[in-house]
């Protein structure tokens, strides 16, 4: 299907087109790319101007770019525009432009790409949907998404992120939701933005992007809820909250077998839905996702059904059973809201000696020790029998322990991933969380390797 024809990206970019061609996607990267593919020569660690001959030889309808690469023929397929990161942007500007469905965007300290795959299966048999790969977020991942937008998409699900102060308004403003949803604010890159006030205040943000009458879907139930509201309003959005005392709330849920049964009420009328995972967290992330759909005029019983069929992705909560050991894989990111609610799956599980291997949580800023010791007063602490840890921060957590429940304590994760067999026996329960520059994902990767698993969705040969 035809995505682009070098008329229509050049009258997006502003740029020349050197010879006619025809795309059907986009690409940042030639390990990936498809044939048929607009190869967009970003500058990141490498000047993706270097990879051009490589993407043309491997079947690239064209490439984007700001000058002609060397060991490139002038009269190859080129889309060449002053900066290609704005043309990027003009891209996905257009794309969004001439996008006749609806937008949905999503983001918050924790839960984003969790919440935007609910979205998306959620919709599933409700039309044409598009949603952001993996977690493309951030100033290149949104018109990225926008620029692959098929011209006929029902529904798209657009994911937005930050880790300074001013990145998110300028996406917003880029996809032009008509629903925004924020799933929680935490402190996550505190040391950026010194107290939590701010981060609120940056998420709320995202409503300023929104489309005139468009609904802002807020977490109630926070310290900064009222910042939340008070962004929203200041967009002119129509508020929905979601939490236990929202618009959209959960009514019962319950947990059987590693899944949870929920009864929701969703802004006046109740449905029922399945989760495969036990964690709470992702029972307040579905009634939002429900409220946020059906603000977008989804069909809601029919998004209810299908969240069955969603599973945490990897490294994000997903629960496995390995060869003797259940695994709660939470491994990608780390800060004290999100390590509470990974312990409280852990403690809501039954069956064997619940072992937690936590590694540190990074950009928390001047605090960061003392938020470390202060899960040693978590709630859910209480009903872990052993916690191992990695990392220099997360020494203040393996001190303010009980000596009950102290476990060895290392200073990177590669050493705990090395002691593994010692550290879980048959019947464990393990959560292994941290984010994801502690390299606690070695741990799972050891704890794999030991009980021959393969991680889900993957295959053996």
């Amino acid at each position: 299907m035809t995505l682009w024809t070098s008329d229509a990206a050049a009258r997006a970019t502003g740029g020349r087109a050197t010879r006619d061609f025809v795309i059907t996607g986009v690409s940042i990267d030639t390990r990936t790319l498809q044939p048929g593919d607009l190869f967009v020569a970003l500058k990141d660690v490498r000047d993706g101007h270097d990879f051009v001959a490589r993407a043309l030889d491997k079947g690239a309808a064209a490439a984007l770019v700001s000058r002609i690469p060397e060991g490139v023929a002038d009269n190859a397929p080129l889309l060449v525009v002053p900066d290609v990161l704005a043309a990027l942007g003009d891209l996905g500007r257009a794309g969004r432009a001439r996008m006749q469905g609806r937008v949905i965007a999503i983001t918050g300290s924790v839960g984003k790409t969790s919440t935007k795959e609910m979205a998306r299966i959620a919709l599933a048999e409700q039309g044409n949907i598009h949603a952001a790969e993996a977690s493309y977020n951030n100033h290149w991942g949104v018109p990225l998404t926008l620029a692959r937008m098929p011209e006929d998409t029902d529904f798209a699900i657009i994911e937005i992120g930050m880790n300074h102060p001013g990145e998110i308004a300028p996406l917003a403003r880029l996809a032009r939701p008509h629903v925004a949803m924020i799933t929680t604010v935490a402190a996550a890159h505190l040391e950026a933005f010194g107290a939590i006030e701010g981060i609120a205040r940056e998420k709320g943000a995202i409503f300023a992007g929104l489309e005139p009458a468009g609904h802002a879907i807020i977490p109630e139930d926070l310290a900064v809820t009222q910042i939340l509201r008070d962004c929203a309003d200041a967009a002119g959005a129509l508020v929905i909250g979601f939490g236990q005392h929202g618009m959209a709330k959960p009514v019962k849920a319950e947990t059987v077998d590693g899944a949870t049964r929920v009864r929701a009420r969703i802004l006046g009328e109740t449905v029922d839905l399945t989760l495969a995972t036990a964690g709470t967290h992702f029972v307040m992330n579905a009634v939002g996702v429900l409220a946020a759909l059906s603000a977008a005029g989804a069909d809601l019983a029919a998004a209810a059904k299908h969240l069955a069929d969603w599973n945490p992705p990897l490294g994000r909560g997903a629960v496995e059973d390995l060869a003797g050991v259940r695994l709660i894989d939470d491994a990608y990111n780390s800060n004290p809201t999100s390590l509470s609610a990974g312990l409280a799956t852990l403690a809501r599980l039954t069956g064997g000696r619940r072992v937690a291997i936590l590694g540190d949580m990074l950009e928390l800023g001047p605090e960061e020790i003392a938020m470390h010791a202060g899960m040693a007063q978590d709630p859910a602490i209480a009903a872990v029998d052993l916690v191992h840890t990695a990392g220099p921060r997360m020494r203040a957590l393996h001190e303010a322990l009980p000596e009950n429940r102290r476990g060895v304590h290392a200073e990177t994760a590669a050493e705990l991933a090395e002691r593994i067999g010692e550290l879980v026996a048959t019947g464990d329960i393990v959560l292994v969380k941290g984010s994801k520059s502690s390299r606690v994902s070695t741990v799972v990767d050891a704890l794999r390797r030991t009980r021959q698993s393969t991680a889900p969705g993957e295959r053996t040969a």
